[in-house]
């Protein structure tokens, strides 16, 4: 009995003791690179005991053995395990795992892991676009991604901007990717109509120049047809999915960002200042002050500012964000202001069944213009009458007032003051303010059914009202029918215009999914998604525009109507176009190896003909897991294949129908004629890829091979050339294909991955060939201007050659009397009398683009740099065909002195020839950063939690042999509506610029 007793309280004492020891309590702080961190998981490891970091980041934890282990975890950051040690108090702090960030990635009504995609996807996240200052997110894709290539078409802040997913897919209808921000598809068009056509046109405006950068948690760019077919005929020219940031923290969040840019002139044309103008034989009129970029040109300067308030609860999370960015341009009265504003809101009703989320996204932008002009003729625009103005010519005269100089004594239609503009007058005389208001918004609710079956309805809204304003003063005295008028009583000839541009844009987003999934085994897992969209597209705008001003009026747009009555003119346009749409979408994983996806969309639009209003676009994707997850040397290793078809609807609304439009005096015109057969340009696209890691997980990347077949172009026809014959003007799919070829290569590579030191370096490279086959047409495009180049052109599309190749005359350099040589069309010497315009073998866009980055962190500090280029294109430079030649000089324009001092003759037409075409390789370092971030005490005084001082460059440097501003210009030179690519005319130089900025967060 005694025996028991005593080994019962042995027992006893042994367990009580032993739970004693194990009911230790640990107590600290878990921290990320913002701060304390609220919401974070601590477990004990191999058990269920688990807590969450209250607000304050702080977690106590009971019941915890000496010897055990704690997890630390939290979504989007690495999890640490930390060895108690008999310890008390353990503070932690978790880093960002870049890996999870990259593996699941948002895709066309869904997300992906990346090991699992059958398809070319590539993400670029937050992350990556910290530090780069940009007006339009299209500027943070330049260099980042294969098969991506971003050409601004000058450096005009908010100018358009040219995406291209591996190539052109198209010869007339738009290049451009599909947009998609948070699941609404944007409609693909200009924000703010094209300015007057004032000494040439003027570009619209960049689409996604609304979005605040800051805003953007990602964006996915999906390139083959088992990615985009989803989007059925939207998907041809690939997609671009944007998501906005949400709430994350538990802990209320607040970040203020702000930043100050210097900018100035990145390029320049080298023409000659006053001494050397004169030493070279220019005419000499006694000034030697003046300096082209002094007139016209000046420092530019951008100040941002971002704040941002965040806070999440187990059922709801919210964000609120607001914007401004205040930008003056390196050409005087240039400049982009905007204001941005976002709303997120997410709430779980009924434990999570039930999940609504609201977005908001506001943008008021206020753009200042001059007049730097895609076409502008022999007159010039800002930039060319800057350049040829004599340097010896004072800007201003000699009279007390200090009135203009409107130019020096010439012959009368030769260099008179007519034609002749003093640029600092130009400008002076010449407002143009475009102000835009953008609201994108979208609510979707997210019924969960079953645990594998979900309901979705997304209903989305994107409106834009865009009012352009722009007047020219009478006090310019050009001479020309758009720029003069006749009072018809009094026989004066009055100048002066102005203009006003009104557009507005409302758009509605309806889309119904139902998605399922289900693992029937370890070797089955399925996810599939049926879904029906409608959109509706309305546009519509209005203009007024007035002529023949009396020269003492100054505020011509506010009192339009009051130049010559018989000169006021009206105008307004409305359009809507419906797209309704059906589609499906299965992915199977098979013995965790085998992928399959599997994509239908029926597509039916009222752009097309009533028997053709619906296409059928399929896709499948394959993709098979040869390695997964090993060690050594190679650790995963992916094969994956797609085909699929995809569509093109970015041509004129209702191009399949008659069209027609009542003139002055309520006259009826045909705009164009129907087409009942019109239907959809396609592209059929397959290719095959492999995704890898080696070397202990240290490397990876991707190489792709693909191929894109377009049929079915559509294109508008002229009247016949003799009739009876078919009704037109009509739109039809002409005959032919367009065949885009191209390899594409990423790689990444982490040098050094520790606690207190990371490197990494990444690279891409694209290569591409583009050519027509079984083209008739021989479709002439590529505008030039300037003085002898009325109705020239450079490019041209035509069978068996890659789009948009040059087209033109072949210099051979000048005879001994000054007269250039050309090629005859069997390739002999001659005189321009008996040259041939011909195909030059070259062509305007790059066969291959690369791009380069390094990031690396040291404790507080870390660096980045990038790079990117384009190579095995040419440039046709306009600029100097049109100002830069010898008869040019010696009628009293400037030019660079080796223009002035060559071997040309003073009569000899300037024409267009191989002459101006000049390779455009280039090599430019994009972006350069350097930051450090404060933690300390010090910041806990201050409530901040953390504090981050970057510098950083733009633009610093590019390694090129093109002679104009920059060789990275696209001048839209389209000619009869036809797309044109690599040809520079006057554009807005580029800049380099230098920043400083602060990150704090409280």
């Amino acid at each position: 009995m005694k025996n028991s007793l005593l080994k019962g309280l042995l027992v006893f004492l042994t367990m009580f003791f032993t739970g004693f020891a194990y009911s230790q309590t640990v107590t600290g702080v878990v921290s990320d690179s913002s701060g304390p961190l609220a919401g974070a998981s601590v477990t004990v490891k191999g058990t269920s005991n688990s807590q969450q970091t209250d607000l304050e980041g702080k977690f106590t934890i009971k019941n915890v053995a000496a010897d055990a282990v704690l997890v630390f975890s939290y979504i989007g950051l690495k999890t640490e395990e930390v060895k108690v040690a008999g310890k008390s108090t353990i503070n932690t702090t978790l880093n960002e795992d870049q890996e999870v960030l990259k593996e699941v990635m948002v895709i066309g009504y869904g997300s992906v892991k990346k090991k699992d995609a059958t398809g070319a996807i590539d993400q670029l996240n937050s992350k990556s676009m910290d530090n780069i200052s940009a007006t339009s997110p299209a500027e943070l894709l330049r260099g980042k991604v294969a098969g991506v290539q971003v050409t601004s078409s000058s450096g005009e802040p908010g100018a358009a901007a040219s995406i291209r997913i591996r190539g052109n897919s198209s010869i007339r209808s738009g290049n451009g990717p599909l947009i998609v921000v948070d699941g609404v598809p944007l409609d693909g068009g200009n924000v703010s109509s094209g300015g007057d056509d004032l000494l040439g046109r003027s570009s619209s405006r960049n689409p996604l120049n609304f979005v605040n950068q800051n805003d953007i948690e990602s964006m996915t760019i999906l390139k083959d047809a088992s990615s985009t077919a989803i989007y059925g005929s939207r998907g041809a020219n690939g997609v671009i999915v944007i998501t906005t940031k949400k709430g994350k923290s538990k802990e209320p969040q607040l970040t203020y960002s702000t930043s100050t840019q210097f900018s100035k002139i990145g390029g320049d044309f080298n023409v000659m200042g006053a001494q050397e103008f004169v030493d070279n034989g220019g005419v000499d009129n006694g000034s030697r002050v003046y300096n082209w970029k002094d007139a016209v040109l000046q420092n530019g300067l951008t100040t941002s500012h971002d704040l941002s308030y965040s806070k999440s609860t187990d059922n709801s999370s919210t964000r609120v964000s607001f914007g401004a960015n205040n930008t003056e341009g390196i050409v005087k009265n240039t400049g982009l202001d905007k204001y941005t504003a976002s709303l997120y809101n997410s709430n779980d009703f009924f434990d999570g069944k039930l999940k609504i989320e609201a977005r908001l996204t506001y943008a008021g932008l206020k753009d200042r213009a001059t007049l730097v002009t895609n076409n502008a003729g022999f007159i010039g625009n800002v930039i060319g009458t800057a350049l040829y103005w004599n340097p010896t010519n004072p800007i201003y005269d000699a009279s007390p007032d200090g009135y203009y100089n409107p130019g020096y004594n010439s012959p009368v239609g030769a260099y008179g003051s007519d034609t002749y503009l003093n640029p600092v007058q130009l400008l002076d005389a010449y407002k143009d303010y475009t102000n835009t208001s953008k609201l994108l918004g979208s609510i979707n609710t997210t019924v969960k059914l079953t645990s594998n079956l979900k309901y979705q309805f997304l209903f989305g809204v994107e409106t834009s009202n865009s009012a352009r304003k722009s007047q020219l003063l009478p006090t310019i005295q050009v001479q020309g029918a758009i720029f003069q008028a006749t009072d018809p009583v009094t026989l004066e000839v009055k100048r002066g215009n102005a203009a006003i541009l009104n557009e507005s844009k409302f758009n509605k987003t309806f889309e119904h999914t139902l998605s399922y999934n289900k693992n029937f085994s370890e070797n089955v897992i399925f996810d599939a998604l049926v879904g029906y969209s409608y959109y509706v597209y309305n546009a519509d705008g209005n203009t007024a525009r007035g002529r023949g001003y009396d020269i003492e009026q100054v505020n011509l747009v506010d009192n339009i109507e009051g130049g010559l009555q018989n000169e006021y003119r009206t105008t307004s346009f409305r359009n809507r176009v419906e797209l309704q749409s059906y589609y499906g979408r299965t992915n199977f994983t098979l013995y965790k190896k085998l992928l399959i996806t599997a994509t239908l969309r029926a597509d039916g639009a009222t752009k097309l003909g009533a028997n053709n209003k619906y296409d059928y676009f399929p896709s499948v994707g394959l993709g098979y897991k040869v390695v997964e997850n090993k060690e050594g040397i190679l650790n995963s290793f992916k094969l994956r294949g797609s085909y699929g078809i995809t569509g093109n609807q970015e041509f004129s609304p209702n191009s399949g129908l008659n069209k027609a439009q009542y003139s002055l005096n309520g006259n009826l015109a045909t705009d164009t004629n129907r087409n009942l057969n019109l239907k959809w340009e396609t592209t059929k696209s397959s290719g095959v890829g492999a995704d890898f890691t080696l070397l202990k997980n240290k490397l990876s990347g991707s190489l792709d091979y693909f191929m894109r077949d377009t049929k079915n172009l559509i294109s508008p026809v002229p009247p016949a050339g003799s009739q009876p014959g078919p009704p037109s003007p009509r739109f039809v799919n002409l005959p032919g294909n367009l065949i885009n070829k191209g390899f594409e290569v990423s790689l990444n590579y982490k040098v050094i991955d520790t606690d207190n030191l990371t490197w990494d370096i990444s690279g891409n490279a694209s290569f591409l060939t583009n050519k027509m086959t079984k083209f008739a047409p021989f479709v002439l495009t590529g505008e030039l201007n300037g003085q002898g180049l009325s109705n020239a052109s450079a490019q041209v599309i035509t069978n068996n050659q890659p789009i948009y190749s040059y087209y033109m005359y072949e210099w051979r350099g000048f005879d001994a009397s000054g007269n250039s040589i050309y090629a005859d069309a069997a390739g002999n010497d001659t005189d321009l009398g008996f040259a041939a315009k011909k195909l030059v073998g070259k062509q305007p866009l790059p066969k291959m683009n690369l791009g380069f980055s390094t990031n690396i962190a040291y404790k507080n500090f870390d660096a980045s740099a990038s790079f990117y280029g384009a190579f095995g294109h040419y440039l046709y430079n306009n600029t100097a065909n049109a100002y830069f030649f010898k008869g040019a000089f010696l009628g009293g324009r400037n030019v660079p002195a080796s223009v002035a001092t060559s071997a040309q003759a003073q009569g000899d037409p300037n024409s267009p020839s191989t002459k101006y075409l000049e390779k455009g390789d280039f090599l430019r370092m994009g972006n350069l950063s350097f930051g450090y971030t404060f933690k300390g005490s010090f910041l806990d005084k201050a409530k901040i939690k953390s504090a981050r001082l970057f510098v950083n460059g733009q633009n610093l440097f590019v390694i090129t042999k093109y002679s104009g501003f920059d060789p990275e210009v696209d001048t839209d030179k389209s000619l009869n509506g036809v797309p044109s690519a690599g040809i520079d005319y006057l554009s807005y130089p580029r800049s380099k610029s230098y920043s400083v900025g602060l990150n704090l967060t409280f």
